[in-house]
């Protein structure tokens, strides 16, 4: 099982490492968001708008990267690859198992380039030991989003649909959440989906973190969900026939 899963990461990894100006674009447009975004949008509501806005630009790399996770299963549907992976000896999950490794491991690196540039402009993070539960929270809040993507592109036939589908989850989940502003800044409206929305769950929790605390049940309602949308995939990929 373990050797399947690393088969299948490590044959996404080595595709995308081919790809350099995927790999450059893909380190250096969550950069130029932090930069330009944390550095030039005006705000009356804090001093220092580049330390607030760092955890929001976190989660949304790592969203936008695991949203991705749907046109790798797409693009392998497509060329004939499903089909020749799910009618192999090892367990069908691998397969999921391996991208979802992948999407969030690339998401991590995006990560770690905002947090090194986030560094350089002032931001500072007060534990070491919250610099690995981010990495954590990152990661649980990856596998919740590619796992969810890939049962998705599993159903879709085309790119096209799946941009369509992806538009219609990424946007309104960022900009409906407390990715540029505060709760009590926002509109009434505003407010009430950005609590209910599951991106702001993962920017509050990182948030907290930048500011030195550890949040419990951030970081285990997370998990939870994570471990809820990998159990559905699990189920799903075991049925699937394509």
């Amino acid at each position: 099982m373990m050797k399947a899963i690393y088969y299948y990461f490590e044959r996404d990894l080595v595709k995308w490492l081919r790809g350099r100006i995927t790999v450059i674009s893909s380190l250096v447009m969550p950069a130029a968001w932090l930069v330009f975004v944390g550095l030039a949008l005006p705000t009356k509501f804090t001093d220092n708008y580049i330390q607030f806005i760092t955890p929001g630009i976190l989660v949304m790399t790592t969203l936008f990267s695991s949203l991705q996770g749907g046109s790798l299963m797409i693009f392998d549907k497509i060329l004939g690859f499903l089909n020749k992976f799910l009618a192999m000896p090892s367990p069908r999950e691998s397969m999921l198992y391996g991208k979802i490794l992948f999407i969030s491991v690339r998401g991590l690196l995006q990560a770690t380039v905002i947090l090194l540039i986030a560094t350089i402009l002032g931001v500072r993070i007060l534990n070491p030991v919250n610099i690995v539960l981010i990495y954590l929270t990152l990661f649980l809040f990856s596998v919740l989003f590619s796992a969810l993507s890939t049962m998705i592109g599993l159903y879709l036939s085309d790119h096209d649909s799946y941009a369509a589908v992806n538009s219609m989850i990424s946007m309104p989940l960022f900009f409906t959440s407390s990715a540029l502003m505060p709760y009590d800044v926002m509109p009434a409206w505003l407010r009430t989906l950005a609590r209910l929305n599951p991106v702001s769950y993962a920017i509050d929790s990182t948030r907290t973190l930048f500011e030195g605390g550890i949040p419990v049940h951030g970081i285990i309602g997370l998990a939870i969900g994570a471990g809820v949308v990998l159990l559905l995939g699990t189920y799903q990929f075991r049925k699937a026939v394509v």
